[in-house]
């Protein structure tokens, strides 16, 4: 069933009234979470020593802006919740893009690469392909998609935030049909049953 426009500006308000209202606990919760994996499957893409444009898409606090900066990279932060955005500006003092996802406003093939780390699974289903074909346009030729979402086969609230969870084949499926070739994909966290593993991280390229 089509989720209306008054309905979707309802899941972007109350989502990102969630994460306005938690930003301090989100960020001392999150800051040291270990994600060097999903680091390292997004730049070994691309030449060694090469500096990069990369847009972090959702990019929360800062935490993954502070990494790429520290790298020699140009990274720009991108998030519909304006505490997290202020927190990344501060934090890195890079430029961060205030944007909504579901209303972007992208330059036309300003990155190298994307890094949706925990993001792309708030935006409901029906709105995807909208986005990533929005990301693919602001992509450069060649250029990396890397996103990382709780996987499964549901959609909608959880609490004050709204969620979209879907295995790889379905994955795929939308990444394939917005102009991306996936080139690798994995579970998280390592080490451990595949049942154990709630996280599906997804490398692709804009073809």
């Amino acid at each position: 069933m089509k989720i209306q426009k008054t309905q979707l500006d309802n899941i972007e308000k109350v989502t990102l009234s969630h994460y306005d209202n938690n930003a301090s606990s989100f960020w001392h919760g999150t800051k040291d979470h270990d994600v060097k994996q999903n680091y390292h499957a997004f730049l070994r893409q691309f030449p060694d020593g090469k500096s990069l444009d990369i847009l972090d898409f959702g990019c929360g606090p800062g935490r993954d802006i502070h990494y790429f900066k520290s790298q020699g990279h140009r990274p720009v932060g991108l998030d519909g919740s304006k505490a997290f955005c202020d927190m990344a500006l501060s934090y890195t003092g890079c430029e961060i893009l205030h944007q909504q996802f579901l209303s972007l406003s992208l330059p036309k093939e300003r990155f190298d690469g994307i890094f949706a780390n925990a993001s792309l699974f708030h935006i409901p289903s029906q709105e995807l392909p909208a986005v990533l074909l929005a990301l693919h346009q602001t992509l450069r030729p060649g250029g990396v998609l890397f996103s990382s979402n709780p996987r499964g086969n549901a959609e909608g609230w959880s609490g004050q935030r709204y969620g979209c969870y879907i295995e790889f084949e379905a994955t795929q499926q939308y990444l394939n049909a917005a102009g991306f070739t996936v080139i690798e994909h994995y579970y998280r966290p390592e080490g451990v049953p595949f049942a154990e593993q709630p996280w599906l991280a997804v490398v692709s390229t804009k073809r």
